[in-house]
Parts: structure tokens; C-alpha cells; sequence
């Protein structure tokens, strides 16, 4: 690889500014404190708890369900972040899965009306990418059945929509402050509830998690400086360089670490409500501008005007041209999400016993995303728009229109 310009899919800046505040909250344990006080109040929950990522934010939730009840089924898209599953699996529940719609990117309503049952213990909407699920369709079939709602709002932290503010509308909900969401801290989790039932079995299960280890803190404080100094576009081309760093991998994990928010993360989120506004507005922007541009407005459901769009997602005809579209605008921070489907991880295939998820299916073989983040300057998203439209002008590539319509693309 050249050394030059070369964009992140995605990106939360970390300023030198938030550094300084993180290396002040080791010593000072306030800092925790107000931002659990600060995340009530702007989101109007009586419950917060902060965790070491998101994935063990979801684990914690899913532990105190499991002991409010005797169910153990968790309903979840067939198409969502590895780590769902892996929270799943270490909690001892058995994963349930449910096709969703390429044109919403949301569940398959009929097909989530069937699986529900007497044994279904939980329902895990996502608002991917930022995109709002239909959670009053999902409270329709759960709540004469008595199943929990939790929201996965992992990427639409301060994401706005007609139902309210993604994360405060099921029983619980949980926000991941990873690398690539709307905020970063390195990693964290946040746990929002208004059920205090619900806060009080996740109390326990948080009560039991280990303490972080001195070796621990100093990884998680050497990978957020260098996140801070690499993640600019002018720098990026390094980390990239380096495949132990394992850049844009999603794995699925077996077991993975569960501790409390340390406090040079929660210092790292100083100032976190005038930061999440300002890159959501941005990344806003830069998604009307490829809606404009590409000629997608209205096109789906999932290209509303005035969204937030975590990455940009578009469909490509097939495998072969979202491989090459990907290949081509690799320095363009244009990238494929998910690998595959759920039911196609390896590491639990066997499980599903064979069973077909064709819309997930086609989202993984097809959807790639373009960046939306603060990093971008006018011509990133030119060479963006240059790169898509380029790829599809090809009349090699005329049956494979980049999202002409839910009927051909999906």
C-alpha cells in the first residue's frame, strides 16, 4: 500500500483534549459517576450502567433476564454484528433467528409473529447503521406474550426518529461505544432501563464481573492513543498496514472479557452530548449528500431524508460486484459490514441445522457501506460518489446496478 490519503469506514475522533480528561479520570473516580448522571438525564432513564464493550453490556442484560425467568430463547436478525451471538451463546441461551428485509434492513413481521413462543425470553431489535427498527410492530407481537424487548442500539446512539430516541423504547437497551460507533472511548457499553426490576437483576449480574487488571488498563490506554493519532485519514494507512490489528475483522467470540467501565474511558467521553451531535449531524450531511448524488431518495425505506446514517449502506447486484466495488474504493473507506449471515458463522453453523435465512443471505453477499464520519472533506465524497458511480457505468456491470430497486438489487 501507497502511503496516502486513505479513509476509515467508519470513525469517532478522539481529541488530545479527551485524552487529557481520560488520563485525569484514573485518578479521579467522579468521573464515572457524572457520566451515568449526565446519560440519565439526556435520555430520560432511571437506570444506566457502563460496561467494558458492548458486547458484555448485551451479556450483562441477557444474564439478568435469564434470572427473572424460566425462558430461554433469544430472538435476533439474521443479519447482525458477530457479538450478538457471542453474548447469546456465553449466557447460556439459545439463539433464535429471524430473517430480515434487505429494503429495511428490519425484521421479517411475519416470520418474528411465528417464532415467538412461550419459551421466548427475550426479542433483540437493531437499529442498524442507525436506521430505526419498527419497535411498536416488535411490542405488538412481544407484549401479549410477555417477552422482553432489548434493544440493540449499538449504532444509533443519539440517532432521532417519530418513536423517540433509539435506546428508550424497549424494556432495556444497550449502546456500544467501539472504535466505529457514534462515539468512542476504545471500547465500552452502556445499559439504559426504566424497569427497576430488570436494573436490580443486572446489578447483581454486574456485582460479580472482575475488576479490570493493571496490564488491561495500560492495552486500553496505549490502543486509545494510538486510535487518537491513527484514525486520521492522512495516518490511517498505517494501522492498516498491520493484520495483527486485525482492522475491520468480525469475529465471533467463544468468551470474551466483562468488567465495569474504567475511568480513563469514562474521561475519554468528557463533553460526550456536543461531540455525539456533532458527528450525527455530519454524518446526516454527508448521507444526503449519496442519497442526492446516487439518486437513492425514496428508492427503499431505509433512505429516509434527515437520517443518521452510522455508514452508508447500498447494494450491489451480486457477490463479484460488491467484491470489486470494494476492492476499488479500499483507500475510500468503502467496505463490506458483515461478513455473513448468522447462520453461516461457522463457529455455531451446526446449530441452525441447515435453515435458510435467504434476506440475510442476500444482504451479506451484496450490501456494501460508504463512510459518513466526521473525517470526510468534500472531495472524499466526491471520489466516493466517482468510485460507485464508475463501478456501475461499466456495461459489463449493467445488470448490477448499485440499489435500482428493492425488487432487483434485493
Amino acid at each position: 500500500m501507497r502511503i496516502r490519503r486513505t479513509i476509515p469506514p467508519t470513525a469517532a475522533p478522539i481529541s488530545p483534549t479527551e485524552l487529557l480528561h481520560g488520563f485525569r479520570g484514573i485518578v479521579d473516580g467522579s468521573l464515572a459517576n457524572r457520566l451515568e448522571r449526565e446519560i440519565r438525564e439526556h435520555f430520560g432513564t432511571e437506570h444506566v450502567f457502563l460496561a467494558s464493550s458492548g458486547k458484555a453490556a448485551l451479556f450483562l442484560i441477557l444474564s439478568g433476564l435469564k434470572r427473572m425467568s424460566r425462558r430461554r430463547k433469544v430472538i435476533l436478525p439474521a443479519y447482525t454484528c458477530f457479538s450478538v451471538p457471542s453474548a447469546v451463546r456465553m449466557a447460556g441461551l439459545e439463539i433464535v433467528l429471524c430473517d430480515i428485509r434487505p429494503e429495511t434492513l428490519d425484521f421479517d413481521y411475519p416470520e418474528l409473529a411465528e417464532l415467538a413462543d412461550h419459551d421466548t425470553l427475550c426479542v433483540i431489535p437493531t437499529h442498524l447503521f442507525g436506521i430505526p427498527s419498527d419497535i411498536a410492530k416488535v411490542r405488538e407481537i412481544c407484549g401479549r406474550r410477555g417477552i422482553y424487548i432489548l434493544e440493540d442500539a449499538a449504532q444509533a446512539m443519539g440517532v432521532e426518529s417519530p418513536q423517540g430516541k433509539p435506546g428508550t423504547l424497549g424494556d432495556v437497551a444497550f449502546f456500544s461505544l467501539g472504535r466505529g460507533k457514534t462515539l468512542t472511548c476504545g471500547s465500552g457499553g452502556i445499559i439504559l432501563t426504566t424497569d427497576a426490576d430488570i436494573a436490580e437483576s443486572i446489578r447483581e449480574c454486574a456485582s460479580e464481573s472482575s475488576r479490570v487488571s493493571i496490564v488491561e488498563y495500560l492495552k486500553d490506554i496505549m490502543e486509545s492513543v494510538f486510535l487518537a493519532i491513527f484514525l486520521h485519514p492522512s495516518l490511517y494507512w498505517f494501522p492498516k498496514l498491520l493484520p495483527f490489528l486485525k482492522i475491520g475483522e468480525t469475529r465471533f467470540c467463544r468468551t470474551f472479557p466483562v468488567h465495569p467501565l474504567t475511568g480513563f474511558k469514562a474521561g475519554l467521553l468528557h463533553d460526550w452530548r456536543a461531540k455525539m451531535e456533532l458527528h450525527n449531524r455530519s454524518r446526516s450531511r454527508n448521507a444526503a449528500y449519496y442519497m442526492d448524488a446516487l439518486g437513492l431518495a425514496g428508492r427503499m425505506p431505509i433512505y429516509s431524508a434527515d437520517r443518521s446514517f452510522l455508514r452508508f449502506p447500498v447494494y450491489a447486484g451480486d457477490k463479484r460486484s460488491k467484491k470489486e466495488l470494494c476492492e476499488l474504493g479500499d483507500l475510500l473507506g468503502i467496505s463490506p459490514m458483515y461478513p455473513s449471515s448468522i447462520n453461516n458463522i461457522p463457529e455455531i453453523r451446526d446449530d441452525f441445522h441447515g435453515t435458510a435465512c435467504p434476506g440475510a443471505e442476500r444482504i451479506a453477499e451484496t450490501l456494501v457501506t460508504l463512510p459518513t464520519h466526521a473525517f470526510l472533506e468534500d472531495r472524499d465524497r466526491t471520489a466516493v460518489r466517482e468510485a460507485v458511480t464508475d463501478r456501475f457505468r461499466d456495461p459489463r456491470n449493467a445488470d448490477c446496478a448499485v440499489t435500482r430497486n428493492a425488487s432487483s438489487a434485493c
